[in-house]
């Protein structure tokens, strides 16, 4: 019989976080879904994580030659039974009534496509918990991935998203890029397709294990949000713009502060706030100051990518030429 929900994660040198996955997804209350797990030319493969819970998970291995998550997820969407098409990432775990509850979501708020929150889950490190702070807080991204307020229209992203059959057929794949996400809800809504976000329907991530890492992953999303920009003149608003003005205010604070400490105080203040809130919504005094930190890697990575890509692509007008490749690349 055919499973109402395929879900279709790509994998990269990730054996461990997928059989934490794994294991989420033996828990469900409903199983009637599917996995299917397209390795990506890993070097590192999870195929042994894979058999040790075939006999509890509906599951559709497969190994292709490393050619980009996009591309795999395409991969794995020729390969799916399921009408419904679930992304999520592989350092993502679901919560045990998950794909109940997307079912329900679905019949009581019927859409083409939806995207659901993320959170951390209670055995995540300290600093994946304020890492996850810094991620999903109002202070920091606006609410964009979901939050209860938002200062722009939700888009969903593949850490956590769906769409039809459907949709897929009409608007194709996704598109090898970073912001691939984005780029595919901006292709979905274009084409004339419901939105919803589900905000029950939460994932629990992972993110990134320490800053280094989380300050590449942000700074490449600030990167990215130009090319989209490029791609859909038009659809950079102002909270895409927060982070590089923290980064611009804080240097300016900084600076000036050598003339008049004073100048900070704004600066403080911010930090303070997030602070504060971040031990209210973490319940923990030290992942509430570790979130302080984070959060400044996250607002100055994301702002100087942004920053770097704004002077470079579109001040001095370099990398047009790959933005207009980009944008008649199409999913397959």
């Amino acid at each position: 019989m055919r499973p109402a929900v395929s879900i279709i994660v790509p994998v990269y040198n990730r054996p461990q976080e997928v059989a934490d996955l794994l294991s989420s997804l033996a828990a469900q209350t409903d199983s009637d879904y599917e996995l299917v797990l397209v390795e990506d030319g890993s070097t590192i493969d999870c195929r042994s994580e894979a058999e040790a819970w075939q006999d509890r998970v509906r599951l559709k291995y497969f190994y292709k030659s490393n050619e980009g998550r996009s591309i795999a997820r395409n991969y794995g969407i020729d390969r799916a039974d399921g009408d419904f098409l679930v992304f999520v990432d592989s350092d993502c775990v679901l919560p045990p009534d998950y794909i109940a509850t997307l079912k329900r979501e679905l019949k009581e708020r019927p859409t083409d496509c939806f995207g659901g929150p993320d959170a951390a889950h209670e055995t995540f490190t300290p600093l994946q918990k304020a890492i996850n702070y810094s991620m999903t807080s109002f202070l920091t991204t606006g609410g964009i991935r979901g939050g209860k307020v938002q200062m722009e229209k939700f888009v969903p992203r593949t850490f956590n998203m769906g769409f039809s059959r459907k949709v897929y057929d009409r608007v194709g794949g996704f598109r090898e890029m970073f912001s691939e996400d984005i780029d595919m809800s901006t292709r979905i809504r274009q084409a004339g397709f419901s939105i919803e976000l589900y905000r029950p329907v939460k994932v629990y991530h992972k993110r990134r294990v320490d800053l280094k890492k989380f300050w590449r992953q942000v700074h490449v999303f600030g990167m990215s949000r130009i090319t989209l920009q490029l791609l859909y003149p038009g659809s950079m608003k102002l909270v895409h713009w927060l982070p590089a003005l923290f980064v611009l205010g804080a240097l300016a604070m900084i600076i000036g502060s050598f003339f008049n400490p004073w100048l900070l105080l704004p600066l403080a203040v911010y930090l303070l706030a997030v602070w504060i809130c971040g031990i209210i919504a973490t319940r923990s005094l030290k992942i509430g100051t570790m979130a302080v930190a984070t959060s400044i890697v996250q607002l100055a990575g994301y702002g100087t990518g942004f920053l770097r890509a704004y002077i470079w692509k579109i001040l001095l007008r370099h990398g047009r030429d790959e933005e207009q490749e980009v944008r008649l690349r199409k999913g397959k």
